[in-house]
């Protein structure tokens, strides 16, 4: 049994602590700076970050002007970093779409005429020879009675996004008429995800993606169908798994003959991460430590669902009764982007670990806000002294990059996503068709069709977050080598295709060539 504890601290901040009742009293530095890899087209660049947050420049005021400059360049300036489209490989459209109000649901558009018709379905459209500027060709393309019908969904998409991004709204309506003949929800991988990237492009025409995103992030599914989804998510993409076990690695051993610990989780989704921690800690020679988990629950964030946190809370206070494990989870009531360090409670004696877990690209940056959360929090959180900071993000590059590019990234990004998932579930399984809708389309989205404040999916790649951790104070801390190995020989029962690469402390897993997800540690 769990029960709460009086809250603390200010009286605007509602902190509920929870324990099991049966238990009421049961590495790093370096002063050298580092360097970091920036990965940008391909060149190669590189920055010196020091080893706390005061930035110690040589007294060359042209050096300093210089480095500062290129931060300021690689952090504000576009991310065009080398993308670039890959060549990827039933019409049944009841899909959620449908079931959404009409003042948020995508409409159809009304076609100016016949011959735009004709055009888009013509050769000379598909192959780039008709476009609304002469900004941006795709090269030669197959004839489209040639063409494979998975390429010519890509080209569709690609050429629909471009006439968006041209202003050519007539075009785009006739191409996405055209597209919404070719998707399908329970297609190939690349019909499933076009579903979605149509109607994020349809809200993008029409303005409405904020609603749009807002309403997918609110779906009627009671919380214990969307936390089921997430869950099915983490156990079909390994990528997912393995990068948790990765960050759970470097906080087990941060956690060596400490006996009473305190893991800050930013936001603790299902809780899954977590349990394997639990059980690893609870086998530890000598007994398990007391494990305090402190997680953020914004009472205005769109993703979780109501109910959720009450779920998880009551999964791991049982799962560590049922161990013998000393075990608290402590939720902080704010937004996220307004945390403060008094929000978080120190205890005497505690060893403590910070969890970033794909929750930082949500945090706005100083392209949208003066105040820069993104960079504020990650100083708050050095100013903690944890033993081990880990952090979990998407490879993905959608921060600041205009948005054809940014398109073209969120295509190729989910189409080695959606590829993956194919090979773990049959088309037809409703379990699939829940994950892509619950999980990925709302992000696809976002991501495609809102703009400033409203687009809080902000990914960016490790180089850029190597700069911002830096910056910040932190140095980097080695994942755990046994846990990589074993991880690696994990990944060798699932299909080839999965891949996994070691590079400067971190570790990237994905889906063929495509990096996916990254898991790193800092101290």
């Amino acid at each position: 049994m769990c029960e709460g504890d009086s809250s603390q601290g200010d009286s605007s901040i509602r902190s509920q602590v929870y324990s099991c009742s049966h238990f009421t009293n049961s590495c790093c530095s370096s002063d050298a700076p580092e360097t970091y890899h920036l990965r940008h087209c391909a060149t190669r660049q590189y920055v010196q970050a020091p080893s706390n947050s005061n930035l110690n420049f040589s007294s060359n005021n042209q050096s300093m002007r210089g480095v500062l400059e290129e931060l300021k360049s690689r952090l504000l300036g576009p991310d065009e970093d080398g993308l670039e489209s890959t060549d990827l490989m039933d019409d049944s459209n009841t899909s959620f779409w449908r079931r959404l109000p009409d003042e948020i649901r995508p409409q159809k558009q009304v076609m100016s005429s016949a011959n735009m018709r004709a055009l888009a379905s013509s050769n000379e459209f598909l192959n780039g020879v008709y476009m609304p500027s002469n900004s941006y060709t795709f090269g030669h393309l197959p004839d489209a009675m040639n063409m494979d019908p998975a390429c010519r969904v890509r080209t569709l998409l690609l050429q629909c996004a471009h006439a968006i991004d041209e202003n050519a709204m007539e075009m785009a309506d006739v191409l996405i008429e055209e597209l919404r003949k070719e998707v399908s929800v329970f297609g190939d991988p690349v019909k499933r995800l076009a579903a979605y990237m149509c109607e994020g492009l349809v809200a993008k025409m029409q303005a409405t993606g904020f609603a749009l995103y807002r309403r997918l992030k609110c779906m009627d599914a009671p919380a214990a169908d969307v936390l089921s989804a997430m869950q099915k998510l983490y156990e079909i993409c390994p990528y997912f798994k393995f990068a948790y076990m990765a960050a759970n690695g470097a906080i087990a051993e941060a956690f060596r003959n400490e006996q009473n610990v305190h893991i800050f989780d930013f936001q603790i989704f299902h809780g899954t991460q977590w349990i394997p921690l639990i059980q690893g800690l609870a086998k530890r020679p000598g007994g398990s430590p007391r494990i305090r988990i402190s997680t953020v629950e914004d009472p205005t964030a769109q993703g979780y669902p109501i109910g959720g946190m009450q779920l998880v809370r009551q999964r791991l206070c049982k799962l560590a009764e049922s161990l013998n494990v000393p075990f608290e989870l402590n939720t902080i009531h704010c937004k996220i982007s307004e945390l403060e360090p008094h929000m978080i409670e120190h205890r005497e004696g505690e060893a403590l670990a910070v969890n970033f877990t794909l929750q930082l690209h949500h945090l706005p940056d100083e392209s949208v806000c003066l105040g820069n959360p993104r960079d504020r929090t990650l100083r708050i959180m050095k100013g903690l002294n944890p033993k081990v900071m880990t952090i979990v993000e998407q490879e993905s590059n959608t921060n600041t990059t205009p948005f054809f590019t940014r398109f073209r990234e969120v295509l190729d990004y989910y189409t080695s996503m959606f590829e993956s998932i194919d090979v773990a579930l049959p088309r037809d399984s409703k379990d699939r068709v829940n994950v892509e809708e619950q999980c990925l389309a709302r992000d696809i989205v976002n991501v495609i069709a809102c703009e400033g404040a409203d687009r809080v999916e902000r990914h960016e790649l490790t180089g850029k977050w190597r700069v911002r951790v830096g910056m910040a104070g932190f140095q980097p801390h080695p994942l755990s080598s046994h846990v990589n190995e074993t991880i690696r020989l994990l990944l060798q029962s699932y299909n080839d295709s999965y891949s996994l690469k070691e590079e400067e402390g971190a570790l990237f897993l994905g889906w063929r060539n495509r990096p996916l997800v990254v898991a790193s540690a800092w101290c």
